[in-house]
């Protein structure tokens, strides 16, 4: 701030006109509140301005040197040169969101983010790497990189509700990106009402968007840069004959790639064996290109150019050697005692003639459960003699409970054909 009595002859003041400096020429007082002030602008035009009291908290008294005589400020511009650095560093680094976080990526990490999933504009891509492989890293990194691009200004996490608090940590600890976690408090402490829209960096868990409409429908008002979406598998549909059964989550999954421009859906686990809902499941990044079911014969699904699938055989580290053991499967075989050999036989020929009975059913659904069932109790029986043995007693427990409902429905069925003067099967009138 300056005075009135600052602004004298030659001096250069801020505030007269907009963003310049203009040069005092001449300083005529009226009393002792006002002056009139004769000044040039920097195009040289001169004018005449009337200044009182109340003004003096818009001036200021600027400083002014030779042309080209680099007396300026030197932190300054250290600071601006600086700042205009790190703006463009991406031009000049493409791998600048590694070198700037916590990481020690490994190759099939790299490709990943800077082969696959940055070259996509927009990116609708499932990363479906085996367990172990760093999927979090990844998005991480490919957050960051868009963020650094400037590319991506609002973003959310779609994760189990068990992992919501480990992605926060991560994402902080390594890559210094404040995620925040929605919690209900702060749903209803939001200023605007919409926690959506006043967090940029969201951290949301699966089932509290899937199974509450009143938040869906605050999200559905908000637009995102990108999504994740991890443990993606959770968000499936299935086939039941001609029936497409959608879950909630997987409605969800519909809404969210309506609200973003970029969309990645992570798991280990993308395909179930069933091909019809594999394809459901592609449709959430590309509706229009997996809609319905294809025929048998006719077409299969091809997801090659926006999926990625590495087993752990297949991860390497810089020198080429295996990032995992290599896994070695051997049948080890034992001699079983008398008491065990009976046991196993005992409960064979229990499941062969159980499966017997299921291969009679009619109902298809039925027999693949019966089957499913019988099948576990082999493998406990592998497991341990303990283990067979709570199987089996539990399954008694549930048989004796089912017998003893139906007695009990066909005796109270007995007394009301009693009470009604019909004749029951053994009861006489």
């Amino acid at each position: 701030m300056a005075k009135l009595e600052d602004l004298t002859r030659g001096a250069s003041v801020k505030g007269i006109l907009p963003d310049c400096l203009v040069t005092v020429i001449d300083v005529k007082w009226y009393g002792s509140a006002a002056i009139e002030l004769t000044y040039k602008d920097p195009a040289g035009k001169p004018n005449v301005v009337l200044l009182y009291r109340d003004r003096e908290p818009t001036l200021e008294i600027g400083e002014t040197g030779r042309p080209w005589s680099f007396d300026g400020d030197g932190k300054l511009f250290r600071l601006v040169s600086e700042a205009h650095r790190i703006n463009l560093a991406h031009l000049f680094d493409p791998l600048l969101a590694i070198h700037t976080s916590m990481v020690d990526p490994l190759p099939h990490q790299i490709t990943a983010v800077y082969g696959e999933m940055l070259p996509r504009q927009p990116l609708r891509f499932l990363l479906a790497d085996d367990p172990g492989a760093g999927k979090t890293i990844m998005a991480g990194l490919l957050i960051k990189e868009l963020l650094i691009r400037g590319d991506l200004h609002r973003c959310m996490i779609v994760c189990p509700g068990n992992l919501a608090e480990q992605w926060q940590d991560e994402l902080y600890q390594r890559f210094q990106l404040p995620f925040e976690i929605l919690t209900n408090d702060k749903l209803e402490s939001a200023r605007t009402g919409n926690w959506f829209a006043e967090n940029s960096l969201a951290i949301c868990r699966l089932d509290k968007l899937s199974r509450n409409e009143d938040v869906q429908a605050k999200l559905a008002n908000t637009d995102w840069d990108l999504v994740v979406c991890d443990e993606a598998h959770k968000m499936s549909a299935t086939f039941f004959g001609s029936e497409v059964k959608y879950t909630k989550r997987y409605r969800l999954g519909q809404l969210l790639g309506q609200l973003t421009r970029h969309l990645l859906l992570m798991t280990a686990t993308p395909h179930n064996g069933k091909p019809e809902d594999f394809q459901l499941f592609l449709a959430l990044l590309d509706s229009d290109r997996f809609e319905g079911r294809s025929r048998d014969g006719v077409h299969t699904v091809d997801a090659s150019d926006l999926m990625r699938r590495l087993v752990k055989e297949q991860l390497l580290k810089f020198d080429g050697t295996p990032l995992f053991p290599e896994r070695r499967a051997y049948t080890v075989g034992y001699k079983l005692s008398d008491a065990e050999a009976a046991l196993y036989k005992s409960v064979t020929d229990y499941v062969r003639e159980e499966f017997s009975r299921a291969d009679s059913l009619e109902n298809e659904s039925r027999k693949g459960t019966v089957g499913f069932a019988l099948t576990i109790l082999q493998r406990r029986l592998a497991s341990s003699p303990e283990a067979i043995l709570q199987s089996l007693r539990r399954r008694r427990e549930r048989l004796e409970r089912r017998l003893r409902e139906e007695q009990f429905l066909k005796r109270g069925a007995d007394r009301h054909a009693v009470g009604m003067g019909y004749s029951s099967p053994g009861v006489s009138g």
